[in-house]
């Protein structure tokens, strides 16, 4: 059989009314009477269900008065037009096939539910009015900035998940591998013997494409990648998550870092456009907010002025000690900030002293970070910065970082031939959480993974 769409239903209506369609999807609510009933019938390719109107004609009538919230079915019957009601077409069903039934305790009722409830039910959650919206706009989002990309001829990469390497000389990333846990080989001095190991060495799973990203970028000029990433540092907070989706974008001979900077404003600016476009009205009707598409460009401001005025205007004050990075508080007043001085949401700081950050950030002869943080909202999205691309240089850098055989591959490859480059990385699961203002990254990821979260 060939089932249409209802997204197709609503965006092409005057082809199916009064013609015989078939829907499949699952049923959202039924009420039913003596000789005839209604099923709101969702199949997740629209925002909006379909009402079906099926009565005592089918052969099946009295299974089909049985469903259940939840039941997967298939719906053959004419379209047909509603004028004057809330809804502008119904389906007057002649066939109803149940391909899957629902118990009568299906979770998701017809009431209100807490987030913290939906979240035991994940796997159900994506049926609910609200999480049908955020899924979809973050689905948008990151369909629209491959759009950017390739419009722009990057070239899609996809970098290994598993990796020998600490991208960030951070330290904080899961380990990958097959020994026996209960009988760990153990080397003379009591360490373990990673040559018994799968790979024969430490092995973990990556906290960033990043550093493989470059070398494509050397050879194509412009990258992307798009995936999943971890981190295993124990934070509980609103806006962390162990394991999440990322864009890391490289791309070489650039001039400065402000070119990354500029690529990135371009790239939100895009995005943002053509999530309002598409879907502006219905983050309005859920959330209740507008979707505000920012101009070009972002204002730019010195670390240093950032906590100056901070001071100043709200009188926050921090030790000098805390004032090498933003602050949490801070990154929260910097938004306002942002809309008093520059009436833009977006804030991009820089000047950032670099003994904190990657080994792989370029450094100016005064020490200072070629790079920047991008606060949204009271939240860093991201860190970006012009790549350092003199041998001696990362070299030394690395060493610093207490590096060395574990990123060998990465360094030797600034021996042949390496042009000025830069990048960034954006979270696809907190850009999603700070654009429909809801409370924290669980909300917007699908199975959300953090400390002691494993399940569901």
């Amino acid at each position: 059989m060939d089932m249409v769409n209802v997204r197709d239903l609503f965006r092409k209506q005057e082809e199916y009314v009064d013609q015989t369609v078939t829907i499949g999807g699952w049923v959202r609510s039924i009420r039913n009477s003596k000789n005839f009933g209604f099923i709101v019938v969702n199949d997740g390719t629209f925002f909006e269900p379909v009402q079906v109107v099926y009565s005592n004609v089918l052969e099946n009538f009295d299974d089909v008065e049985k469903l259940n919230v939840g039941a997967a079915i298939i719906v053959t019957g004419k379209l047909v037009a509603t004028p004057g009601t809330k809804q502008p077409f119904e389906i007057q069903a002649e066939k109803i096939d149940i391909e899957g039934v629902s118990t009568p305790d299906y979770p998701l009722q017809k009431k209100k539910h807490s987030f913290e409830y939906l979240r035991t039910i994940s796997h159900l959650r994506p049926r609910t009015n609200t999480f049908e919206a955020v899924f979809r706009v973050r689905s948008l989002i990151a369909y629209a900035i491959h759009k950017f990309f390739q419009e722009r001829d990057f070239v899609y990469v996809h970098t290994p998940l598993i990796t020998g390497s600490d991208c960030e000389g951070a330290g904080e990333m899961f380990r990958v591998t097959t020994l026996d846990m209960e009988n760990v080989p153990k080397n003379p001095d009591g360490t373990v013997d990673y040559t018994k190991d799968f790979f024969n060495k430490e092995t973990n799973l990556t906290v960033s494409g990043q550093l493989n990203g470059e070398t494509y970028a050397m050879a194509f000029k412009n990258i992307y990648t798009f995936g999943p990433t971890f981190r295993a540092e124990n934070s509980n907070t609103s806006r962390h998550a162990t394991e999440f989706t990322s864009f890391d974008v490289e791309f070489s001979y650039i001039n400065s870092y402000e070119d990354v900077m500029n690529l990135e404003a371009e790239m939100l600016t895009y995005a943002l456009t053509k999530l309002k476009e598409e879907f502006g009205e219905k983050v309005k009707e859920t959330f209740g907010l507008d979707i505000v598409v920012p101009t070009l460009p972002f204002p730019v401001m010195k670390l240093s002025d950032v906590y100056k005025e901070l001071e100043e205007r709200y009188n926050y004050k921090v030790p000098e000690s805390e004032k090498t990075d933003l602050t949490t508080e801070a990154e929260k007043l910097s938004y306002k900030l942002a809309k008093e001085k520059f009436n833009h949401e977006f804030l991009f700081v820089v000047d950032y002293p670099a003994d904190k950050r990657a080994f792989y950030h370029m450094r100016n002869e005064e020490g200072k970070l070629q790079g920047y943080d991008l606060i949204w909202r009271g939240v860093e999205i991201t860190s970006g910065a012009q790549r350092e691309h003199r041998y001696e240089k990362i070299c030394e850098n690395a060493k610093s970082k207490g590096l060395g055989e574990d990123v060998k591959f990465y360094l030797e490859f600034f021996k042949y031939g390496c042009p000025p480059h830069g990048g960034f990385a954006i979270g696809v699961d907190r850009l999603t959480m700070l654009l429909l203002d809801i409370p924290t990254i669980k909300e917007s990821q699908f199975l959300f993974r953090g400390p002691n979260r494993l399940n569901p």
